[in-house]
């Protein structure tokens, strides 16, 4: 296999690696991850996540588990328990699914061949995202993010973190308001960390503070990414999304989904058919990393802790797709499906 590398994932030729984003902020720990049921626990812990960046770091586990010398039936059973690896981010099922579709008698060169394709693609739609969005921004707007969605979610710049770096690349004068983003605090841990690194201005919030932002005045737009996107447009996204699209419907702010076309799912009619991932209750129980273990709860105090929650396409400004921007309208009367065989805009 070629190198490759991006944020958060490297191979080398002969090993694959990921960035521990459970180390995130304070230590940057690279870890083997070529074995597929590695693999799956990285994928279940979160040391690996972002819906692009998991089915991306999927596809390469099979072709490393090919280029060992496993038969076709071996990496089959692998990628089922990849595939299942978490519900909701239909990226992972897409990459695999097209794994699968590549095996070949000449197993190891097809799959390494299929893997690469879906690295270098994910790269390119990252950057048709970027140019589509970018458009949307202008100097002295302030954007709120949830979650993370730069670079360390994808093998490219990112979706919607990827519009503000590439806007900001571009001279436009932004601040970055970042939710901490509940339950894992992934805005705090990791967008911080991305920000920083670029250079590019922001303010750390809690989530349950965007509203007030909104009221006041200090929020412009809205830009969030996606884990799957039903066939109607409606958009399962971290947990806390939809009170976002809610505060900013209220407050009339834009609020903008940006995710590539491997994120929707033509198969699912509406969000309502979307699975939506329940984790532990300790994730609400208190927290755990690189810089140690707090509880701040009974360990046996009940929890609801769904990862993702559905935001209706009818709460959208628009979706900013790879293939272009989808605006409320269109997408209400039309849905995704006329989209479907129309290339990524050359932007």
């Amino acid at each position: 296999m070629k190198p490759l590398e991006s944020l958060g994932l490297r191979h080398d030729g002969r090993r694959l690696w990921i960035l521990d984003q459970t180390q995130l902020p304070d230590r940057e720990v690279w870890l083997d991850a070529g074995d597929p049921d590695a693999m799956v626990t990285h994928i279940q812990q979160l040391r690996v996540r972002g819906a692009p960046l998991i089915g991306v770091a999927a596809a390469l586990s099979l072709a490393w588990l090919a280029e060992q010398g496993a038969g076709a039936d071996a990496v089959r059973a692998a990628a089922a328990r990849l595939r299942a690896a978490r519900p909701t981010a239909v990226n992972l099922m897409l990459a695999v699914d097209r794994m699968l579709g590549a095996i070949a008698p000449d197993l190891a060169p097809a799959l390494t061949a299929e893997a690469e394709r879906i690295f270098d693609e994910d790269v390119r739609l990252c950057e048709s995202m970027a140019a589509a969005g970018a458009a949307l921004l202008q100097s002295g707007d302030s954007v709120l993010t949830h979650c993370n969605t730069g670079g360390l979610a994808t093998a490219g710049i990112g979706t919607a973190l990827g519009v503000v770096r590439r806007a900001f690349e571009h001279g436009v004068r932004l601040h970055v308001y970042v939710d901490e983003t509940r339950p894992l605090l992934q805005g705090a841990r990791l967008t911080t960390w991305e920000l920083g690194r670029l250079g590019i201005p922001y303010t750390l919030i809690a989530d349950s503070m965007a509203p007030i932002l909104m009221r006041e005045g200090k929020v412009q737009r809205v830009l969030v990414g996606a884990d799957r996107i039903a066939r109607n447009g409606d958009v399962a996204n971290k947990v806390g999304t939809y009170a976002l699209a809610i505060s900013a419907r209220h407050h009339d702010v834009p609020f903008h989904v940006v995710a590539p076309w491997t994120t929707v799912d033509l198969a699912c009619p509406d969000g309502g058919r979307i699975p939506i991932e329940q984790r532990a209750a300790a994730e609400v129980h208190g927290a755990t990393g690189s810089f140690g273990a707090v509880r701040w709860s009974d360990e046996a105090a009940p929890a609801f802790n769904p990862a993702f929650d559905v935001t209706p396409a009818a709460m959208l400004t628009s979706l900013v797709l790879d293939r272009g921007i989808v605006p409320r309208d269109a997408l209400l009367a039309d849905g995704l499906a006329r989209l479907a065989h129309r290339a990524p805009s050359a932007l």
